[in-house]
């Protein structure tokens, strides 16, 4: 429990402190955010705010990843590197993508099959990682099985747990880069997401079949490699996404960026696998769903039919053209990814109390 405590508030404090350090750099270096001309009108204003903000919380978690560890004299696990590593590595692949759309002022940023050759090259050496490095117990930091609330049905081999694992990766950092579109949204419901596998990975670890002996009911333990350090990082996430937003929330000071939601929605997916809880991100991660189904069946519409469904797409947009305000419109979309986190909870408690 210390260790949880420990990340959190040290991501906090750290972004709390230094994303306004960040924010001078990147102005004095014009590193300001560029700004669609058919998107809402009241986005206008926010052209050069500085971006790339992702770096803070990037940074951030990692150095309280590694800090907890020396204060509380813990070791590091493979679980937990590998979705630090994940997270970093997709941090990588949008941090190029920003910075070419600014230093080379190219709206579009990186080509989109350099991109994708980015995510999927980070992607396949994460899946390749995670499925090596077995403890004493057999166990590997991901499974050969899909899982829920834990593993089920029969295993699917190395191959096709990699093309499962790159689906899942790069659809969560595509779903949270699509979520990104108004201040503090994004950050805000990753707050959230986060702070549910904190529950998770301390539960887990709570009921693991490692400490079985110590359990009441051994038969309904909990086959998760090193749950307690997943814990730790989905603290220091938690904590550092929360200190970010304070300089992200409307008016925003600064945007994380390419760099920010590639970052967090690889850290998700990574939390997931690694927790053996990868159809329940669906629910936990709700909204960014909800905001990724309203832009496929946007360009599914149009392209089928020629009419759209939505005025705009991601959904908030269609929010804002009817009339609702930013804030409102986050405030509600919040409101939306807590319903979420909290069914997700519900689901993943009942899930193991039926085992």
């Amino acid at each position: 429990m210390n260790q949880i405590l420990y990340a959190g508030a040290i991501g906090l404090f750290l972004t709390l402190i230094g994303t306004p350090l960040l924010i001078k750099l990147l102005a004095r270096k014009g590193y300001g955010q560029f700004i669609r001309d058919d998107g809402p009108r009241g986005h206008a204003g926010k052209r050069g705010t500085p971006t790339m903000g992702g770096i803070a919380f990037i940074l951030a978690t990692l150095v309280a990843y590694a800090a907890t560890k020396v204060i509380t004299g813990e070791s590091p696990t493979y679980p937990g590197f590998l979705v630090l590593f994940l997270m970093a590595g997709m941090g990588v692949v949008g941090f190029l993508d920003d910075y070419i759309k600014i230093v080379k002022r190219r709206s579009l940023g990186l080509r989109a099959g350099a991109k994708m050759a980015g995510q999927l090259i980070v992607g396949i050496v994460f899946a390749l990682l995670a499925i090596r490095f077995a403890d004493d117990r057999g166990q590997t930091p991901a499974s050969l099985k899909v899982s829920f609330v834990t593993d089920f049905g029969w295993t699917i081999g190395p191959v096709l747990f990699v093309v499962w694992a790159l689906f899942m990766i790069l659809a969560m950092s595509n779903g949270v880069n699509l979520t990104d579109g108004l201040d503090g949204l994004a950050t805000g419901a990753s707050v959230m997401v986060f702070g549910g596998y904190t529950f998770i990975g301390l539960w887990q670890f709570q009921n693991s079949c490692a400490n079985a002996l110590e359990l009441t009911d051994p038969a309904s333990c909990i086959e998760v490699r090193d749950p307690l350090d997943l814990a730790v990082v989905a603290a220091a996430l938690m904590g550092a996404c929360f200190g970010f937003l304070w300089w992200n929330t409307s008016p925003a000071k600064i945007f994380m960026g390419d760099t920010g939601s590639l970052a967090l929605g690889g850290a998700l997916a990574g939390l997931a696998i690694c927790s053996r809880t990868e159809l329940l991100l669906a629910v936990l991660g709700g909204l960014f769903v909800l905001i990724t189904m309203s832009v496929v069946i946007q360009v599914g519409s149009f392209k089928l039919t020629g009419k759209r469904v939505f005025r705009m797409a991601p959904l908030q947009h269609h929010f804002e053209l009817k009339g609702w305000s930013e804030v409102l419109v986050v405030v509600r979309f919040w409101t939306i990814q807590g319903i979420c986190v909290i069914a997700g909870l519900g689901l993943f408690y009942a899930g193991w109390a039926a085992s």
